[in-house]
Protein backbone atom coordinates (compact mmCIF):
# COMPACT_ATOMS: atom_id res chain seq x y z
CA UNK A 1 0.00 0.00 0.00
CA UNK A 2 1.52 3.44 -0.52
CA UNK A 3 1.73 5.73 1.99
CA UNK A 4 -0.04 8.78 1.86
CA UNK A 5 1.73 12.45 1.43
CA UNK A 6 0.64 15.21 3.65
CA UNK A 7 1.20 18.59 3.22
CA UNK A 8 1.03 21.63 5.84
CA UNK A 9 1.57 24.74 3.89
CA UNK A 10 2.12 28.35 5.47
CA UNK A 11 2.71 31.98 4.18
CA UNK A 12 6.06 32.01 5.32
CA UNK A 13 6.81 28.59 6.51
CA UNK A 14 9.28 29.67 8.92
CA UNK A 15 7.92 28.20 12.18
CA UNK A 16 4.04 26.45 12.03
CA UNK A 17 4.35 24.39 9.39
CA UNK A 18 7.62 23.33 10.41
CA UNK A 19 6.52 22.20 13.29
CA UNK A 20 3.43 20.69 12.67
CA UNK A 21 5.68 18.70 9.84
CA UNK A 22 8.01 17.45 13.12
CA UNK A 23 5.16 16.58 15.16
CA UNK A 24 3.00 14.40 11.55
CA UNK A 25 6.25 12.64 11.05
CA UNK A 26 6.84 11.95 14.90
CA UNK A 27 3.41 10.41 15.66
CA UNK A 28 2.86 9.05 12.27
CA UNK A 29 6.58 7.35 11.85
CA UNK A 30 7.13 5.78 8.35
CA UNK A 31 3.36 5.48 7.87
CA UNK A 32 2.69 8.96 6.23
CA UNK A 33 5.39 10.66 4.08
CA UNK A 34 5.24 14.51 5.01
CA UNK A 35 6.13 17.98 3.94
CA UNK A 36 6.06 21.75 4.79
CA UNK A 37 5.87 24.25 2.38
CA UNK A 38 5.41 28.45 2.31
CA UNK A 39 5.09 31.29 -0.53
CA UNK A 40 8.76 32.28 0.84
CA UNK A 41 11.73 29.76 2.12
CA UNK A 42 13.28 30.93 5.52
CA UNK A 43 15.02 27.98 6.90
CA UNK A 44 14.37 26.52 10.21
CA UNK A 45 13.37 28.46 12.84
CA UNK A 46 16.09 28.05 15.84
CA UNK A 47 13.16 28.44 18.77
CA UNK A 48 10.89 26.10 16.70
CA UNK A 49 14.35 23.43 16.65
CA UNK A 50 14.49 24.37 20.78
CA UNK A 51 11.18 23.46 21.41
CA UNK A 52 10.93 20.80 19.41
CA UNK A 53 13.79 19.53 20.70
CA UNK A 54 12.75 19.91 24.07
CA UNK A 55 9.31 17.56 23.11
CA UNK A 56 12.09 14.81 21.95
CA UNK A 57 10.50 15.82 18.31
CA UNK A 58 13.02 16.57 15.31
CA UNK A 59 12.12 19.38 13.40
CA UNK A 60 13.38 19.07 9.72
Amino acid sequence: MKKPIVYFLCTGNPCRSQMTKGWARHLGGDKIEVYSAGVEAHGLNPRAVAIMKEAGVAAR
